[in-house]
C-alpha cells in the first residue's frame, strides 16, 4: 500500500514528466539538429538569437497543444499540408546554410547567422513538436495524470529551454575544435544530411 502511495507523490510524477520529455521531446529532430548544427556552423555566441526563436516558437507549440488549439489547425482542410510545405523549404534552405557555412562563418568571415524569427518559424512549423509534446503533456501512458495544467506547462518549459540549450552547446563544442576548413566542411555536410534526414521521418506517417 505504502509502494502505491508512494508512486502518486507529486515529486515523483514531476521527475515522471522531466524523463518522458528529455527522451520524446529531447530525441534528434529538426529542431535540435537545427541549433547542434547551427551551433558547429557559427558558434555558441552566433547561435543564441536562432535558438532563442527555436526555444519561444516551441514554448508556444507547449501553449497551442496546452489549449487545445491543436485540434482546430488539424479541422482546418489544406493546413497541415502549408504547414508541412513552408518547414521543408526552410529547413532545406537551412541545409544549404549550414552545408556551405565555413568555419565559425558568423565571426570570421561575415556571413549572417539565422535570425531569431528563422528560428521561430520552424519551431512553430516543425510537425515532430507537436506530435512530442502532445505525448509528454498528455501523459497518457507516463502517470503524470495527477499534475496539474500549471504544473506540467511549467517543467515542460523548463524542459524545452534546457533540451536546446544542451543540443546548442554540442554544436558549439564543434565548433571550437573544429577549425580546419576540410574538417569542417565534413561535420557541417554531416549536419545538413542529419537535419534533412531528421525532418524526412519526422514528417513521415
Amino acid at each position: 500500500m505504502a509502494g502505491i502511495l508512494t508512486l502518486t507523490q507529486p515529486w515523483q510524477q514531476v521527475l515522471v514528466l522531466v524523463l518522458a520529455a528529455a527522451v520524446v521531446m529531447g530525441s534528434p529532430g529538426p529542431a535540435t539538429i537545427s541549433v547542434t548544427a547551427i551551433g558547429a556552423a557559427f558558434g555558441l555566441r552566433g547561435s543564441l538569437r536562432y535558438t532563442s526563436g527555436i526555444i519561444v516558437g516551441t514554448t508556444l507549440v507547449l501553449l497551442v497543444v496546452a489549449s487545445g488549439v491543436t485540434a482546430i489547425f488539424a479541422s482546418l482542410p489544406g493546413m497541415a499540408p502549408v504547414l508541412a510545405i513552408a518547414s521543408a523549404a526552410y529547413i532545406l534552405y537551412l541545409a544549404y546554410r549550414i552545408a556551405t557555412a565555413p568555419p565559425l562563418a558568423a565571426r570570421e568571415n561575415g556571413m549572417a547567422p539565422p535570425t531569431f524569427s528563422g528560428g521561430f518559424l520552424l519551431a512553430v512549423a516543425n510537425p515532430k513538436a507537436y506530435v512530442a509534446i502532445t505525448a509528454v503533456f498528455a501523459g497518457a501512458s507516463s502517470g503524470v495524470a495527477g499534475l496539474g495544467i500549471s504544473t506540467r506547462l511549467l517543467v515542460l518549459t523548463l524542459m524545452i529551454v534546457a533540451i536546446h540549450v544542451l543540443w546548442l552547446l554540442v554544436g558549439a563544442a564543434f565548433a571550437r575544435l573544429l577549425r580546419r576548413p576540410l574538417a569542417s566542411r565534413i561535420i557541417n555536410l554531416a549536419f545538413a544530411a542529419t537535419l534533412v534526414l531528421t525532418t524526412a521521418l519526422a514528417a513521415w506517417p
